[in-house]
């Protein structure tokens, strides 16, 4: 009896380990572009925006909070096609963040989310 009980415990200690098991941190994404239109493009373009968040990064390092949030952005726009409207497009959702952040003050867990959702679709 006290084997299989053995057993058992060391079987769901293993299984339980792979629960919390993560993915390496290169490899996280928020789009996947194999299921782009163009996969290869999507590719060239995710590599360009990494370099010029790297380049940002470094040139707002030391910063912290709404400081760094402001800089990065600046350096970001900067880097960008129309950096006029790069910066006009930030503000933009800068202010809606805020605005949303404002509604939905208070809230917590799916309520929080609820709300946030409710507000997004709202534009």
């Amino acid at each position: 009896m006290k084997l299989l009980v053995s057993i058992l415990g060391a079987a769901l200690l293993a299984a339980s380990t792979a629960l919390y098991a993560q993915a390496p941190q290169g490899e996280h994404r928020r789009f996947d572009c194999s299921k782009a239109k163009d996969p290869k493009l999507c590719e060239e373009r995710m590599a360009k925006m990494k370099a010029a968040h790297g380049k940002a990064a470094k040139a707002c390092e030391g910063k912290q909070g709404d400081e760094r949030r402001a800089c990065m952005q600046k350096e970001m726009c900067a880097q960008s096609k129309d950096p006029a409207k790069c910066e006009a497009g930030a503000k933009e959702r800068t202010a809606r963040r805020a605005q949303i952040r404002e509604a939905c003050k208070g809230k917590e867990g799916e309520a929080l989310k609820a709300c946030v959702r409710e507000h997004r679709s709202k534009k």
